[in-house]
């Protein structure tokens, strides 16, 4: 891995990300840009919606019309939901409660188990994150075909420890999070995700100071929701040459998802020349970044594994 002296990751082990060899295939990183596709759901208040997944996750974006019941399902598991900015709201319920939640954001919001509904109350985006074993929405995935098989270098999900006082709405404000410069972003896990919650920057990243990485068994969901932004994805050359891929250097737009796979040497740069805003997302937890004392935000609700 490759970081610059004060960038907070600098402090992870280098063990943490020596790659490894399991004889398979590495899997074709996905470039996949809202603003370019037609989205998969047309409500009929106007909200578009995209789906897409990965290997333990699907994700829901919805350019929202105010007003509009965005979701009413019922899940077998928790489900994140990202308000994306201050535009962003929502009203919600769900049936361990009859309790009214309203929020605004920009902030994350973490749904118990069970049936739910969400009403968009402005018109900033909105996201949704679930466990890819909904098996109903992982089927809805635009990209599911790259899913009909599990990629066999990603982990499969193990869920981390249920939170300490049980399922229940939870609700983190962004504007709560106080600025911390040895502190890498705002992270925030639940037993299947982890959420980095960077904050948006203006103008283009200094190309001098770029952090190519890899990671060994995990993908990383690069959510753009803001700007313009060159993905820059290495694959590792193995033994056999006819399945080696030259370097991508992808342009996306916002809204925008792309799937990193494991073990490829990736680093996003931002090139806008003004608002560009990133959001990471894991599915499971990252055990280094748990590892970084104050690093996870809710930590103490959802506990790390013990050894």
């Amino acid at each position: 891995m490759t970081y610059a002296k004060d960038d907070p990751r600098s402090a992870l082990s280098a063990s943490a990300t020596k790659a490894k060899d399991t004889g398979s295939a590495i899997a074709a990183p996905e470039f996949l840009d809202f603003s370019i596709t037609a989205p998969d759901v047309l409500t009929e208040a106007g909200s578009r919606q995209w789906i897409v997944r990965g290997q333990n996750f699907v994700l829901i974006h919805t350019e929202p019309e105010p007003g509009d019941t965005i979701w009413s399902a019922e899940l077998g598991s928790e489900q994140v939901v990202l308000l994306i900015d201050e535009n962003s709201g929502l009203r919600g319920s769900s049936a361990d409660s009859a309790e009214k939640h309203e929020v605004t954001g920009p902030a994350l919001v973490v749904i118990p188990p069970g049936a739910s509904e969400i009403v968009s109350t402005g018109s900033g985006p909105i996201t949704q994150l679930l466990q890819s074993d909904e098996t109903e929405w992982a089927k809805r995935a635009s990209n599911a075909d790259s899913y009909a098989e599990p990629h066999p270098r990603v982990a499969p999900l193990e869920l981390w420890p249920e939170p300490v006082d049980g399922y229940r709405w939870r609700t983190y404000r962004m504007a709560d999070v106080p600025d911390e410069p040895k502190r890498f972003g705002r992270i925030f896990r639940t037993r299947a995700f982890m959420v980095n919650f960077l904050k948006p920057g203006a103008g283009p990243r200094n190309p001098h100071k770029l952090s190519p990485h890899h990671h060994d068994d995990f993908e990383q969901c690069s959510l753009i929701v803001a700007g313009t932004y060159v993905h820059h994805i290495q694959t590792p050359w193995g033994t056999d040459a006819s399945v080696w891929r030259p370097e991508d250097h992808a342009r996306v737009g916002s809204p925008s998802a792309t799937i990193i796979p494991p073990p490829t040497v990736h680093t996003s740069q931002a090139i806008g020349s003004g608002r560009n805003h990133l959001i990471d997302i894991f599915s499971g937890p990252r055990h280094d970044f748990s590892a970084q004392p104050g690093w996870v935000l809710n930590a103490d609700e959802y506990p790390a594994p013990q050894d």
